[in-house]
């Protein structure tokens, strides 16, 4: 599988590009927040990648992260969600902005982007919340994940890339799931007491995301 491209951008279409990869081009599709911030033509450009098989049709969808892409595959697992309405929830709110709705049962802003109707908002959030302390751990994970220029490479999952160097695996962890909750709008002192909470059962970042959530929400 085609898991990154990078080479010269050749053309810029209202929902793709095209990438000139040592002289054989690439038809990526893209959602319009990540056409917006990719370069004019060209210039160098990188996109981690996710290629839609279909009996009839082969198609690359192009990410500016890891995350992203992640929440692209999650997304198409949810019955009514197709490569279309995933790349429209994307460009609306951004990578972190589903991690957001999803986490707090936010299906209003999922609901915002293009071409996605209540029922399905609510679809995404109920199935995807319990994935969505693992996505932001992963993030946290690869804290310099956005795609840069360099050579082609095929790879299927993130974890082919190396990890950043770890200390202590309880701190960091404990660390990286108060960024993720700092992130979602929670603030420094309220976030740090529910990790601090959620530290006396947990040590795993999915894991302590996932708790200090529960201690955050509302009661009643």
């Amino acid at each position: 599988m085609i898991g990154r491209l990078a080479g010269r951008l050749d053309y810029r279409g209202a929902d793709h590009v095209l990438i000139d990869v040592g002289g054989v081009g690439y038809i990526v599709h893209v959602s319009d927040r990540t056409l917006a911030a990719l370069p004019g033509p060209g210039e160098a450009v990188a996109l981690y990648t996710d290629l839609l098989v279909r009996e009839d049709l082969l198609q690359l969808f192009g990410f500016t992260s890891l995350i992203e892409k992640e929440w692209h595959r999650l997304l198409m697992s949810v019955q009514g969600i197709g490569a279309k309405a995933s790349m429209a929830i994307l460009g609306t709110l951004s990578a972190d902005g589903v991690s957001r709705a999803i986490s707090l049962g936010d299906w209003n802003a999922v609901k915002a982007a293009p071409g996605v109707g209540p029922k399905i908002a609510q679809r995404v959030v109920n199935e995807l919340k319990d994935k969505a302390p693992t996505v932001m751990a992963m993030g946290s994970a690869f804290p310099t994940e956005t795609a840069s220029p360099a050579e082609v490479i095929e790879t299927g999952s993130p974890a082919s890339r190396p990890a950043a160097p770890r200390t202590s695996g309880t701190v960091v962890a404990q660390a990286d799931a108060l960024s993720a909750l700092t992130n979602l709008g929670y603030g420094p002192g309220e976030a740090a007491s529910a990790v601090a909470e959620a530290a006396q059962t947990e040590t795993e970042t999915s894991a302590l995301i996932r708790a200090a959530l529960k201690l955050l929400a509302p009661k009643g």
